[in-house]
């Protein structure tokens, strides 16, 4: 037996049996009474109007006013105001050496509550009333079913299965090494932090997962801007990163499965019809598309019947898993896993929706989260302590994973580190799990407003980690001559 393979199925077991000890004992933690709490109707104080006959220039200004109040164009001047601050944040951003999406997030939390609100909250119930929140909610939840559909082309499991190879053992370690750190972190904080209702086991299962995410997107953009993409180190990287990405969305669904049920036994039937869905998808659907697909391909691009085709498997799809109850982003994933990896195709399909999704939608998500961060939850010595746990926890988890089992498998110790910068970067994908665990009512919202401060912290520290990384590999090379 090779020693990747033995580390790797010994990993396994530690993981498997560590999980369940901290689980078994958060298990005991008293689950905290859920409240019922009465909402306040919001109502416009000045409710003693008299009706005035208007006329003229006034009836004219009172229609422009009820104009600006219409849901549509309230709907079009957020999107204005949301566009406009994330090219702003995003162009600052790149001038110090960063993601754009880094500043899309940024841009979303200064719009919410913990700066726009704080310093302008006239301007902030004016552009986004809390009655118009739902259609934002919708309008970016479209945007990712699209994004995560690009991001689903871009994984090809015929070429994870067959090449993986030492990537497989580098991709397990960075998900189930900070994976147990993180259902030991929730241990902790559970309680104190774990909402009213939520039982340890949905609770423990979410931390773990957000803190061993890794954004593949994000990932593979750092990569191209820093020449690395046709380096060994770089392709370890965007293979690792892929498989990461398939695993922890399966690994999601199953926690979104246990989640609603409550507990494991009541999730079962969910995550057997999670399963039946993959199965289904790819050994009779992806068949069935390549066959529909293949004579167009021959001829030129792909024609407007298998775009349309395309389109309407991706909606199903996302419809399906929503019904499932693994939410739709994982059947837009999938959905785009099984479309044929014609480069023709890819192409085509992608340069219809990337620039809408990238460009307009993910910036109404990134706002929307931000909306819902409340930076000034984190008011006491305590949250800066359990913040503090988080992002030891989401590092070095991350780091130590990443570079032991890299060792393992017989890379440098300066490689192993590169591996462990890179597949620490978290992004857009971190955000999409965190948003999951806020909208099924399992992350509180101090726990969300820490976890995503947590999320642009490891993205914001990857471009300088990898910098001191070749800056040390330069002075160890100066000195050896």
């Amino acid at each position: 037996m090779s020693r990747p393979l033995l580390f790797t199925l010994l990993l396994i077991v530690l993981f498997a049996a560590g999980v369940w000890k901290v689980i078994d004992a958060g298990m005991q933690l008293p689950i905290k009474p859920k409240i019922e709490k009465v909402q306040p109707i919001l109502q416009d104080q000045n409710v003693s109007k008299v009706a005035v006959p208007l006329t003229g220039i006034s009836q004219a200004l009172t229609q422009f006013k009820e104009n600006i109040k219409h849901p549509l164009s309230l709907l079009l001047l957020q999107i204005l105001v949301i566009i406009g601050a994330s090219r702003i944040f995003s162009a600052l951003l790149s001038m110090l050496g960063q993601q754009a999406v880094i500043g899309e997030i940024i841009a979303g939390i200064v719009l919410g509550p913990s700066v726009l609100k704080v310093f302008f909250p006239h301007f902030f119930h004016f552009i986004f009333p809390a009655e118009s929140l739902n259609t934002l909610l919708f309008l970016s939840q479209i945007g990712l079913a699209f994004f995560m559909f690009i991001i689903g082309m871009d994984l090809d499991i015929d070429v994870i299965i067959s090449k993986a190879g030492d990537a497989l053992t580098v991709s397990i370690a960075s998900i189930l090494v900070p994976f147990f750190m993180g259902v030991g972190l929730a241990y902790y904080l559970y309680p104190s932090y774990g909402p009213e209702g939520v039982g340890f086991l949905a609770f423990s299962l979410f931390i773990g997962i957000s803190v061993s995410i890794t954004a593949f997107p994000v990932l593979a953009r750092i990569l191209q801007e820093r020449g690395m993409t046709k380096t060994p180190i770089g392709s370890m990287a965007i293979m690792a990163a892929a498989t990461n990405d398939l695993m922890a969305w399966c690994i999601l669904a199953a926690v979104i499965a246990i989640a609603k049920a409550g507990g494991i036994t009541g999730a079962i039937f969910t995550i057997i019809l999670a399963v039946l869905f993959v199965v289904v998808m790819l050994l009779i659907v992806r068949p069935i598309l390549q066959k529909i697909s293949a004579n167009q391909l021959k001829k030129a691009e792909p024609g407007k019947a298998v775009i349309s085709i395309s389109f309407f498997i991706l909606l199903a799809s996302a419809y399906t898993t929503e019904l499932i109850g693994i939410h739709a982003l994982f059947g837009a994933f999938m959905a785009g896993v099984i479309m044929p990896h014609n480069l023709d195709f890819r192409k085509s399909i992608t340069e219809k929706i990337e620039d809408v999704s990238v460009l307009v939608l993910l910036p109404i998500f990134f706002a929307f989260t931000g909306l819902r961060t409340q930076m000034g939850l984190l008011d006491q010595g305590s949250t800066w302590v359990a913040f503090a746990f988080i992002m030891l926890v989401a590092v070095s988890g991350k780091f130590i994973g990443t570079a032991v089992s890299a060792k393992v498998v017989g890379q440098k110790w300066s490689n192993a580190l590169t591996l462990g910068a890179l597949m620490n970067t978290r992004g857009l994908m971190e955000l999409i799990v965190l948003n999951i665990g806020y909208d099924l009512g399992i992350l509180s919202p101090e726990v969300f407003a820490m976890m995503v401060l947590m999320a642009v912290a490891t993205t914001f520290m990857t471009g300088p980690i990898l910098n001191l990384v070749d800056w040390v590999n330069k002075r160890k090379a100066i000195i050896t001559k």
